[in-house]
Order: C-alpha cells, then structure tokens, then sequence
C-alpha cells in the first residue's frame, strides 16, 4: 500500500513530516510522498525520518503546485524533485507571497460582511514550524471557532469556495509553466484530482492531451473522492496518452479526518508499482 499525496504542517497538514512517517509505519504504508502546496519546506524532515524509520516507508519529494484555470481547479503534483532546486524555490516563494497578499483579502472581506476575525486568530490554526503556508482552510478552523458556520464545509461553501463572496484568487502559474518548473527541477509532473476542473468528458480529454504533449507524465486516477465512473474515465485517458495512472489520499489529518492516511475512505488501493513507474519517468 502507498500514498503518493499527503500534506503536512508546512502547508496545510496538521502532523509534521516525522509524525506522518510514525503514522505510515502504523498503517503500513512501503512507500509515501510528500506533496505540500507550494512548499517543499517540509522535504528535508520528510527524507530524513524516512530513512531512519526502520521498516520504511520510502519517501518520495513532492509538491502540489496551484495552477491558473478559467473554471475549476486545476493542480499540478510533482514527484522526485531536487529539493533545493533555485529555480523552484524562488517560483514557489512568488507563488506564497501571492497567497500572503489573497489572505489579507480574503479576511478585509470577511470583516466588512461582519464576520470579525483577526490575522492572529486565522493564523493560530495554522503550523509553527518551518515555512508554513496559511490558506483557505485555516479561515474555515478559525470561522467554526467563533461560531461564525458549524463546519469546514459550510465555510468553503457559504464564504471562501471560488465564487463565493470571501474569495479572492491570487498569483498562480499556467498548467504549461507549472509542468516546466517541476520538469526543470528534475520532476514527473502529474495532473492532480481531475474531477475538480469541473470539465466535461470531451473537454479534459482536449486538455489532458495537450498537457501530454508538453511534457505531463501522470494522472491521479485513484483519489479518495473520485467514484468508481470517473477512475474508468482517468484510467482511459492514461492508457491512451501512455500517463502513469497514480493515486493518493489527499491526507490532511484533523482538517480531514474521515481520509485516512493510505486508504482514503476507506477503499483507496494505489498499486505499489506506480511508484516505480513515476521513477522510471525521472528527466
């Protein structure tokens, strides 16, 4: 068993890299990623207590980078990157700066419609270790412990969803820049979750085709929320533009918690072998 997306405290996670790998240990995993949005902070602590855990799991470097769509959501995984990479490091320091400037926004909205949250109440639900990237999800902790919405859901889909009145977009790269960045930073890169660019069949097909001829190596196929219909459609698109169909939990911990780490749901089964094959992908 094998989990190819996992987020930590140095995004949006709420356990650290070593506490992820004590937790892969206790379920089992042999093999993990580490994919934090726009940071590869955490992959130094990640490597190391992969290493030092006797019995595995074998850590992989990843990242789960943010790309600019017109609808939907659109974001791009990286596996196997150098992780002091320059040139991704300075682009993914842009890419945070853009979601320091979001976060004002979004919370000079939320106090004109009312709803009165302060910078340090926002950012005491997010991590203190490393380089942290604060977000939406921690907008959505702070508005259930004021009493503003009963749920994390409730938030993103009353306030903070795209189109919602709290949102505000911010600085990201095209799918084509990020498939570059990661590339040139040594990386597979694999389009994530396709389910959530809210494109019809015919339409992802198109994209997912060009994105192959620029250099995309993968798509998640096996995610914790895609149905057993929409793995078919991924699996076909796979095996048509010769993708490695990957998979990953999406694992965030206490913001989540009914995803567990590996198995999702509970029904997530990511072949072992794909992490062989994004290697085998490497340059």
């Amino acid at each position: 068993m094998i989990d190819l997306h996992v987020h930590s405290t140095f995004s949006d996670g709420s356990l650290t890299p070593t506490q992820l790998v004590e937790r892969a240990r206790t379920v089992g995993l042999k093999a993990m990623a580490l994919t934090d949005h726009d940071s590869m902070s955490g992959l130094d602590e990640f490597l190391s207590a992969c290493r030092e855990a006797e019995g595995g799991p074998i850590g992989i470097p990843g990242v789960e980078i943010s790309a600019d769509v017109p609808h939907g959501t659109l974001h791009m995984l990286g596996y196997f990157m150098d992780a002091h990479n320059q040139a991704m490091a300075g682009m993914l320091r842009d890419i945070r700066e853009g979601r320091r400037i979001r976060n004002e926004k979004i919370l000079t909205k939320l106090n004109e419609m009312g709803l009165q949250l302060s910078w340090d109440e926002v950012n005491a639900f997010a991590s203190h270790c490393g380089d942290d990237v604060v977000g939406r999800p921690h907008f959505a902790q702070a508005m259930v412990a004021r009493g503003f919405v009963s749920s994390h859901e409730e938030a993103f889909e009353r306030y903070l969803a795209k189109g919602q009145p709290a949102y505000t977009d911010r600085f990201r790269l095209s799918p084509e820049e990020s498939l570059k960045i990661i590339r040139g930073a040594g990386g597979v890169p694999v389009l994530a979750h396709p389910s959530t660019l809210k494109l019809s069949n015919g339409a992802l097909r198109t994209l997912v085709k060009d994105l192959a001829a620029l250099g995309l190596q993968g798509i998640e196929v096996y995610y914790s929320e895609h149905s057993p219909r929409q793995i078919q459609q991924y699996l076909s698109l796979a095996r048509e533009y010769a993708l490695v169909a990957t998979g990953g939990s999406d694992f965030h911990g206490g913001l989540n918690p009914a995803i567990e780490l590996g198995r999702g749901f509970g029904s997530l089964n990511v072949p072992d072998e794909v992490a062989d094959e994004l290697q085998r992908r490497r340059g």
